[in-house]
This record gives structure tokens, sequence and C-alpha cells, in this order.
């Protein structure tokens, strides 16, 4: 879905409308479309009433339309004929619901006494209750002078291939984000929660970048900025950030964030050097048994077996509720057998973002972490999964 098209002009132009009494024309599906895009950011339940609402700012040819938790923000814009310049706010959720519905065609939208909207579509015509402009927060503007492009389909890759990997807890502060690393010939991605880590790299051009730019990018961001991507026809996005804020334009959109701080890990220190026992085996094949199998495991640990014998991979699992199962790989193992176990989820995780070809599990011994990693082919990406072992 292309995404729209504004100039930073336009969009500097709209930021400063202020008339009370704006209305405007446009349509239905163009509403919807911006709309759509910015209901990851919005607040569901907030003790700040405001964010729970969209910034309609009127000026020019456009409608720019901004959401943000405060933590989050997105600015997006369509065409619309600008009868009165102006700006409100409108609660998202229920316009959303409701332009859902609305036949396509023209919507008229104008703004009444005391912050409420009116929105006309046909014979349809609704009034809303707003809130003042006044009380929606400041954004962050673009440092245009210091942005790098990122190309879109490598970015949608890194973040494709590590952001399941970022931790849920939220004391662990700085593992809440993925970081991005960006040298001049390559760019990489890496995200832990302390069980797992994966980490993906590339050769890619970025010839304004000295040395490496290292940037935290909280999961929230990661999961709106990947929706973003998937949606948008540009071949590269800008990125910047200043000491708070990190900056994604994509198209006509522009994405910001506020910064995870503190160090994370050296995950170099974890990278497993010394597995010497390996075998290669089909990711589908491995998905399929690791599937089946964790049917029957441990429903809080999750904890499956993998023995590796003499040309084969045996999984397994058992739990007092659910009974046992064992699923058996032929392979060309041929090193020292080996019991290990693992989160079943933690290795469908990585199965499932491969989905293609052959994976390659090394290991060293049953207390040692196992790096997985997509085998052979002419992939142009580095990708390496480490997961830590369980005890079985």
């Amino acid at each position: 879905m292309p995404s729209s098209g504004v100039s930073v002009e336009n969009v500097e132009k709209i930021s400063t409308a202020t008339s009370a009494a704006m209305e405007i024309v446009l349509s239905q599906a163009e509403l919807l479309k911006e709309l759509t895009a910015t209901q990851g950011v919005v607040e569901r339940k907030t003790t700040i009433p405001i964010l729970s609402n969209f910034l309609f700012e009127a000026a020019g040819d456009r409608l720019s339309i901004t959401a943000t938790d405060l933590d989050l923000s997105l600015r997006t814009s369509c065409a619309a004929t600008v009868k009165k310049e102006g700006s409100c706010t409108i609660p998202a959720r229920k316009l959303y619901d409701y332009v859902k519905l609305l036949p396509e065609g023209a919507i008229t939208i104008k703004q009444m006494e005391n912050h409420w909207v009116q929105i006309r579509a046909g014979r349809s015509n609704t009034k809303m209750v707003g809130m003042a402009r006044a009380n929606f927060p400041a954004l962050p503007t673009f440092p245009s002078g210091s942005a790098t492009k990122l190309p879109v389909l490598v970015l949608r890759n890194l973040i494709a291939k590590t952001i399941f990997a970022i931790s849920n807890e939220e004391s662990r502060y700085t593992l809440n984000g993925a970081l991005m690393v960006i040298k001049a010939e390559s760019i990489a991605m890496v995200a832990t929660d302390g069980h797992r880590l994966a980490h993906i790299e590339t050769k890619s051009a970025f010839p304004g970048v000295n040395g490496e730019l290292k940037t935290l990018v909280p999961r929230k961001a990661m999961n709106e900025l990947k929706s973003l991507l998937d949606q948008t026809d540009q071949d590269f996005i800008e990125f910047a950030k200043d000491d708070s804020t990190l900056f994604f334009r994509i198209g006509g959109r522009l994405l910001t964030s506020r910064q995870l701080t503190g160090q994370f890990p050296n995950y170099e220190a974890v990278l497993p050097r010394d597995n010497n026992k390996a075998v290669v085996v089909g990711c589908a094949d491995l998905m399929g048994a690791i599937q089946r199998v964790a049917q029957f495991a441990d429903e809080r640990s999750g904890a499956i077996r993998m023995k590796l014998d003499k040309d084969e991979i045996r999984i397994s699992s058992s739990s007092t509720d659910a009974g046992e199962s064992e699923d058996v790989i032929e392979t060309s193992y041929k090193s020292d057998p080996l019991i290990i176990g693992f989160n079943s989820q933690y290795m469908l995780d990585f199965l499932k973002v491969t989905n293609s070809g052959e994976v390659r599990l090394e290991f060293k011994d049953a207390q040692s972490a196992g790096q997985v990693r997509p085998e052979g082919g002419a992939d142009d990406y580095k990708y390496r999964y480490i997961i830590m072992p369980m005890r079985i």
C-alpha cells in the first residue's frame, strides 16, 4: 500500500495552523488508510485523556493526523479540500471505528463550539466530543541535517529476524529494545531477553557514517516501524536522532520514539566460540517435529529434550498432565552423543522466521549455549541465534 506523499514544508505549515473553526472535505478511503496506520500508537488505557485523541491540523491542501503516547508518536497526512484552516482533537478509537463503517465517498469534518466536531457523510451526521487543541503535547521536529538513509527491504528483514527476542520484562530496561549498529559498510541488529539472542548483519553502504552509529530501538517502536515498512512502497526511509528522540521518516509518515537509555549488554562476549558438535537439518522437518512434541511439554517451561546420536536427532517431551511424545529426524550427525534441553517456543520463534532450506545446529555440551543459523544458500545476511539450554 503506497504511503501518502507530503513535503516537510507542508508538514511544518500544517503544524502552525491554529484557527479555531476548522472545516475540511476528504475521501473516506484516504482518511481510513491513515487512521489505520496510527492505531498502534494510540493509548487504549491512559491516565492522560488527551492521549486518547488524534490531533487534526488542516492547512493548504492537506490534513495532518498525529497520535502520541508520549513515548511514541506518529504523524501522517492525506489530501483534503480545506475550506477553513485550523486544528482540533478527536477521540481516536471512536473516530476510527466510525469511519470504518462509513461508505466510500466524501466526508466533511467541521469543528463546532466547545471542542465538538461534526462529521457528515452522505445521510450520516455525527457529532463527537473533542478536547482542547492546547492540551495536545508538542512533538519534536525532524533534524534533517543528520539523516541517514536506510534501505526498506533490509530494515524490514532485520526487524523480523530479531523482534521476537526482545525482553518483555519491564524491569530489564535496556533489554526492552533491539540494538541497531550502523557502520559505513554494514548494518546489524541484535536483541536478547537473557535466555536467547538473535543477531543479524548484512553489508550495505552508509557513506555518511563514521565509526559506529549505535541506537537502542524500543520494542513498541520496532512494532510500529515494522507495520509502516510493510505498507510503504518507498525504497529507503530516513533515520535520525537527537539527544532524546529517534526519528523514522517513511514517505509522508514520521514516526518518533523516545530513546532507551542505558548500556546494552556486551553481546559479543556471549557468542559461542567452540561449539564443535554440529548437525544440519531441514528447517521444516525440525519445526514440524518440535511443534508436535511441544504439545506434550510442561506448560510452564515448554521444555523439550533433544538427543543427538549417530545419524539422527530424537526430540521428546513429557508431562504428568499431557503424556509424552517423541519424534526422530534422520541426519548425518557423526559426533559424540549429546542430550540437551531447550524451551520449545524459543526454538520455534527462530525456525518460523527462517522458514526455508536447512538450519545448522551447533553445540558444545548440555550446559553451554547452542547456536542455530541458516545453512548454505546465497543469503547476503549473516544470521545467528543463541539459545540457553534448560535442565531436563
